[in-house]
């Protein structure tokens, strides 16, 4: 049993190197890429919707505090940082994909307080195996097809495993991030956050002197299904979130349309 678990681990790591290898932060090309339905190129200036809507892009400039470009940053500055996709499962220095540009956001999914977001909630079984656990996510981008491939995945992995998959933290919730006037991903239904029992955040784990100190216990298998599908991890946050996953595909530099 010991030799199959190191086995399976092995795979996992070998699976996430394997992911790894752009080494390069993303570009708006790779945004575009991500989001065919939704995005159709760029001029150099703005982003280019299919509806015809132009977005400027803006400029990626170092914030002045974690929380400055947090809460003000461009899509430029959501892209600016590297995500380690393939990288170990060990404490990280910066906070890719944790800037987030709220008309980008709301473009794309809509505004959750104004009702947008509920109509494209779509209920999908998780873990149907483990005994189909209803969760709602949104359909923009088949964002719902692709949690249900990691749900399928997922629910193949051992039962050591599958007990941090659920009872799930949570989907779909139209609220802002805990601390902060951001919007949530989980307000645009494009979030899920595993069991918060075996959950690891940095506002919770702090040593004796007050630091913050990295801990995670989620298994490098889970993350790499996850990330093979376009979901990035909150535990590769230096201010961590280790239950949560979000879709942003193009920090991946993944293509939906290679998916089957």
């Amino acid at each position: 049993m010991q030799i199959r678990a190191w086995l399976r681990r092995t795979l996992a790591v070998i699976t996430l190197l394997g992911l790894s290898g752009t080494g390069h932060a993303a570009s708006v090309d790779d945004l575009v890429r991500a989001y065919p339905e939704a995005l159709s190129g760029f001029d150099g200036v703005n982003l280019i919707w299919r509806d015809g809507t132009r977005m400027p892009v803006g400029v990626a400039q170092p914030p002045q505090t974690a929380k400055e470009g947090q809460e003000h940053g461009s899509i430029a500055d959501q892209l600016a940082v590297t995500y380690p996709a393939g990288g170990p499962l060990a404490a990280p220095t910066d906070d890719p994909g944790r800037t987030r540009n709220q008309a980008f956001f709301d473009k794309m999914y809509g505004d959750c307080k104004a009702g947008q977001v509920a109509p494209n909630l779509v209920r999908i079984a998780w873990l149907p195996k483990s005994g189909a656990h209803n969760v709602m996510m949104t359909r923009v981008n088949g964002l719902d097809r692709r949690l249900e491939a990691v749900s399928r995945e997922l629910d193949e992995l051992p039962p050591e495993d599958r007990k941090f998959l659920y009872p799930i933290g949570g989907t779909y919730n139209c609220r802002s991030i805990a601390g902060a006037d951001r919007t949530s991903m989980h307000s645009w239904g494009a979030a899920i956050d595993l069991n918060t029992k075996f959950s690891d955040y940095w506002r919770w784990s702090r040593s004796a002197r007050g630091e913050t100190v990295y801990r995670n216990r989620i298994p490098p298998e889970i993350v790499a299904i996850f990330e093979r599908h376009g979901f990035i991890w909150g535990g590769r946050w230096s201010h961590f979130d280790t239950m949560h996953f979000e879709y942003r595909p193009e920090l991946l530099h993944y293509r939906p349309d290679t998916e089957e």
